[in-house]
């Protein structure tokens, strides 16, 4: 009797298929989750970004400066998107987010260079993200080197000899010793906060139709919004507790610095809060059980996490996949947290990247209400 009996193994592995077979909503996932992400990461990661939007503010039309152009073009790793006229508007674009790279030729760049005088060529790139400009402003002093190289014969062969006819100077802007701890602290408390609020509050009611706790909730008045509501402000106050916690580790262990408005970071996270815990309870309304609720958060937490710019630079990736990250509230907040602390951005330099989350925090909960509704029937 206790020997091994093929028949009775051979019924065990039945009896766990037809388990699958009737429980299609985790056979699905077990199956389908890590085919999407295979071929969603596959092709939309990219750890060296190309084609990085950049200004050019010029104040020298000769062929020497179109050539440096040209050649920022031709290496793919700018894509020149802006021609800014001013130096504040210049700077505007690097703060906002809006390009990656500054490139500002100076006046009379062409006849100081013939003179040998060295012009210098300015070079800003936005460094809150080091591993996205560290390609750019590593190649592009050769970029410069070669368009040169081309124009510079003849009388001016002897310029192109050592050292370089210009001076090119690289500001690495809002980090400039390029230290990672800046870039990934503060984007930790997005990805902290998503992690957490999706996966608690996603067993929140499938843990109570489980324990049988969800018929007494039935058989009260209490309308959805009330329940929705019920559910996730409790769990705001745990998401501030978790951001404060990250802040003073930020400051005091990592020494990330912090230009803007702590209280500013606080108040604009209520949307961001909001929209990961709606998720999480409208992923309870579908959710079965807490095995199905874990899963579905998995597959919300994994394209947040590699779509939003966290892990890999957000430009690098195709546009198809930039489209998905920017529908992702963690995609915005790491802007909105890395604008304000490392940038010292304000008010309305952030509302860009919040209108997407309140969308995002609108649809979501409309989402879950229709659920909720279906529960109650």
């Amino acid at each position: 009797m206790n020997q091994f009996s093929p028949i009775r193994f051979a019924a065990m592995i039945n009896k766990e298929f037809i388990q699958m077979r009737r429980d299609k909503l985790t056979f699905a996932m077990m199956i389908g989750i890590p085919l999407i992400q295979l071929i969603l990461f596959g092709y939309a990661i990219n750890s060296d970004p190309r084609h990085l939007p950049t200004a050019v503010l010029s104040g020298d039309n000769s062929p020497y400066s179109r050539a440096i152009v040209a050649a920022m073009q031709t290496s793919t790793y700018f894509h020149i998107t802006e021609h800014p006229r001013t130096r504040e508007e210049t700077q505007r674009l690097i703060r906002e987010g809006v390009v990656q790279f500054a490139v500002t030729i100076p006046e009379n760049f062409s006849r100081d260079l013939l003179r040998g005088d060295r012009p210098i060529l300015l070079l800003e790139a936005d460094a809150t993200d080091p591993s996205a400009t560290g390609g750019g402003t590593g190649a592009f002093p050769e970029i410069v080197r070669r368009a040169l190289s081309k124009d510079l014969r003849g009388p001016f062969e002897h310029l192109n000899q050592s050292p370089s006819p210009v001076i090119i100077r690289i500001h690495n802007d809002y980090n400039p010793e390029r230290i990672t701890q800046y870039n990934i602290v503060p984007g930790l408390m997005g990805v902290i906060l998503t992690l957490t609020l999706v996966m608690i509050t996603s067993l929140a009611i499938t843990r109570e139709s489980e324990r049988g706790t969800m018929e007494h909730l039935l058989s009260t008045p209490i309308r959805p919004i009330e329940v929705m509501l019920g559910k996730i402000i409790p769990y705001i106050l745990v998401g501030y507790i978790q951001m404060s916690l990250i802040t003073l580790a930020a400051r005091f262990l990592f020494g990330v610095p912090m230009h803007g408005s702590i209280p500013l970071v606080f108040v604009l996270s209520l949307a961001f809060i909001g929209a990961n815990l709606s998720v999480g309870v409208t992923i309870s309304t579908i959710a079965r059980n807490q095995l199905q609720a874990v899963q579905m958060s998995v597959f919300f937490f994994l394209p947040s996490l590699l779509l939003s710019g966290f892990m890999f630079p957000f430009r690098g990736m195709p546009a198809w996949a930039q489209s998905i990250g920017s529908v992702l509230p963690l995609t915005h907040y790491l802007r909105l947290v890395r604008g304000i602390l490392l940038k010292g951005n304000g008010g309305i330099d952030s509302m860009p990247h919040v209108w997407p989350i309140l969308i995002f925090w609108a649809t979501v909960i409309i989402i879950g209400l229709k659920r909720y509704r279906r529960t109650l029937d």
